[in-house]
């Protein structure tokens, strides 16, 4: 039998995880067991753990954590994904795990692990939203819905590390580069004084907010939508999209190739280490993971699993 390990888990469906101690995983034909150092709690994860998502109802008792930052036997600092919560199987919210070594994606120097576990899937999404989905050009104007997010601040920065011209934000909470978040008619007028028509709308929220963006979509501009976090409907026109020939896609993690989705955390990762890429986000250790979970504080919550060796160069 393997050695316990603590970690944290999910026993009951819509409640936080609690920590506990739990066997070592043993990596099969193909895998690495990794030394993990950090895992954020995302919205994919709050998601699985309450029972009523898509995937369905996960096998309990189980790891959460469906990315994550750790230590190859190597000694190389890797980011991971798992399946936990959409399909049986442990996460990265334990201080070990095994993954399929196709999977890891190795972190280059000076990106370090905790602002890696902040960026992940989420920057993932907002990097391919612009540049596989909208494929923005350089000097096209942008605006970024629910920019207060983490999907939103990649966004934000992004486009501008892209090479677009205007960029603007739209938040509830007040922030640099920002507008105020608004009923439809305001929203899309001041949008229209401040951007003008815009070619790019990167939506994580959709609802009211993602019908007053496309009013101002230049022709031909393309709405990317992420996510349904005000409403998981809006009202579009259609002689509104007609008029303008204007796209509405979708977006999902789901459907990107692993292939994709390294060379994207690869340009993420690099602008990183470069100082010019980060999110909110705050650390905190294994024991706290339950009122982290709750989402008591702002910004993206990373749980500290095990001290990162000094060899690696992470404070």
């Amino acid at each position: 039998m393997s050695s316990p390990m603590r970690a944290a888990l999910v026993e009951c469906c819509g409640r936080p995880p609690v920590v506990g101690n739990v066997p070592r995983p043993l990596a099969g034909a193909g895998d690495v067991l990794l030394s993990v150092t950090c895992a954020p709690i995302t919205p994919l994860d709050l998601l699985c753990a309450t029972g009523t998502s898509y995937f369905g109802e996960p096998a309990l008792p189980y790891v959460p954590g469906v990315q994550g930052v750790g230590i190859t036997p190597a000694g190389e600092r890797v980011w991971f994904p798992t399946s936990a919560g959409m399909a049986p199987g442990d996460g990265s919210m334990a201080e070990f795990c095994a993954v399929p070594s196709s999977d890891l994606v190795r972190l280059p120097e000076g990106c370090d692990d905790v602002t890696a576990a902040a960026l992940g899937l989420s920057a993932v999404a907002a990097w391919l939203a612009l540049t596989w989905r909208a494929r923005l050009e350089p000097g096209e104007k942008v605006v970024v819905l629910g920019a207060g997010g983490t999907v939103g601040q990649v966004a934000l920065r992004a486009a501008r590390l892209l090479g677009a011209g205007d960029v603007v934000g739209v938040s509830r909470a007040p922030r640099e580069g920002c507008i105020p978040l608004d009923p439809v008619p305001t929203l899309a007028a001041r949008l229209r004084e401040v951007i003008g028509a815009a070619d790019v709308v990167i939506d994580p929220v959709f609802g009211e907010p993602a019908e007053a963006a496309l009013q101002v979509l230049a022709p031909g501009g393309r709405l990317v939508n992420l996510g349904g976090s005000a409403s998981d409907s809006a009202v579009l026109s259609s002689a509104g999209l007609r008029s303008r020939a204007v796209s509405v896609l979708g977006y999902s993690n789901n459907a990107v190739s692993r292939e994709q989705r390294a060379a994207a955390l690869g340009a993420i990762f690099g602008h990183a280490a470069r100082g010019e890429l980060s999110v909110d986000h705050y650390v905190v250790g294994l024991d706290d993971v339950g009122a982290a979970w709750e989402g008591t504080r702002g910004g993206r919550a990373v749980v500290r699993l095990t001290e990162v060796p000094s060899a690696v160069g992470v404070p």
